[in-house]
């Protein structure tokens, strides 16, 4: 009995260093980070340069996976169902703090079912028109149009639950105009359809909109922030456009499955604040309206628990609920 006691504990020591040796080299293949929305949209627009400055820092590829639909929740759910071995991580943002107050039956759970890992950009939202389809130039102008065609306006979502979606019931709401929200599969196929005239505005974060806000086929009226945005200095805040007290940022995360090996957490953290750091990347940022957060971790997490208690108090509040 005394032999097998040691030789069980000389095999978990065994295991043990095998486990530390194999935690020291990794990635040892490549790492999936599921973003959960079509490709162009403003988490892609985020994810693909961090995933490019992820291979070179590591070594391994970063392979984005889109896997859009509901407002994030159904990536979500696939990779809060993933294997947790360090090499499946998740990018999703302030969606997925606003769904549990949404939806009545999400398949995972966004403080339970994942692990913290960084914030990794917060760009405002901003309120775009396709101004071939709306003859306005100010927000005002846009309110006292809309007040005269109520219901007859639309606005394109990422979703029902989005915060394109929240964003634009709220304005709504504040401003005592009736839209129409259209639901898309992600930020990308409802900026196609704004840019293509199949809706009038949208209410989106500036990530997935200042490229297109430059190229001038889409116009900024607003910022939803407190100040205005570097990278769009002569577009005035919502409140200095005639709105008071309508601000709804977005910001986009990664985390990893629950289970996920604390050694790879800890190094994706590492890596993934020093590619936020990387020249390149504050460049980007900076050009789509985002700061770089410092946020990982447990202090991430607890950033994360305060959202969902803040989006929760606002779907109360807003009456907003999903059909």
């Amino acid at each position: 009995m005394k032999y097998r006691t040691t030789a069980a504990a000389v095999f978990a020591v065994a295991a043990l260093g095998l486990s530390g040796a194999a935690a020291a080299q990794w990635p040892e293949r490549p790492i999936t980070l599921i973003v959960p929305f079509p490709a162009g949209g403003g988490t892609d627009t985020f994810a693909r340069p961090l995933a490019q400055q992820l291979t070179t820092q590591l070594g391994q590829t970063v392979v984005i996976d889109n896997k859009g639909g509901a407002g994030g929740t159904v990536g979500a759910g696939v990779a809060a169902k993933a294997r947790p071995d360090g090499y499946t991580f998740f990018m999703g943002g302030a969606h997925h703090a606003l769904a549990p107050s949404l939806y009545k039956s999400l398949n995972y759970n966004i403080q339970k079912d994942f692990v913290p890992v960084a914030l990794v950009a917060q760009p405002p939202q901003v309120i775009v028109i396709n101004p071939q389809k709306l003859p306005v130039k100010t927000v005002q102008e846009l309110i006292d149009y809309a007040k005269k065609r109520p219901g007859e306006i639309n606005f394109g979502t990422a979703g029902k639950g989005s915060t394109h979606h929240l964003a634009g019931e709220l304005f709504a709401m504040q401003t005592g105009i009736k839209l129409v929200d259209v639901p898309y599969q992600g930020a990308g196929p409802m900026l196609s359809a704004l840019i293509g005239g199949q809706v009038d505005l949208a209410f989106d974060g500036l990530g997935s909109s200042s490229g297109h806000i430059r190229s001038g086929v889409i116009k900024p009226l607003a910022v939803a922030a407190t100040e205005r945005s570097q990278s769009l200095p002569d577009v005035p805040t919502a409140a200095e456009a005639g709105v008071p007290n309508y601000v709804v940022s977005t910001w986009y995360a990664i985390w990893a499955p629950a289970g996920t090996p604390q050694e790879a957490v800890d190094k994706m953290i590492a890596e993934i604040t020093k590619a936020l750091n990387a020249p390149k990347i504050k460049e980007t940022w900076a050009g789509n309206g985002s700061a770089v957060p410092t946020l990982t971790g447990a202090e991430f997490g607890k950033f994360v628990d305060s959202e969902v208690e803040r989006w929760a108090k606002v779907v109360k509040d807003s009456g907003v609920k999903l059909d």
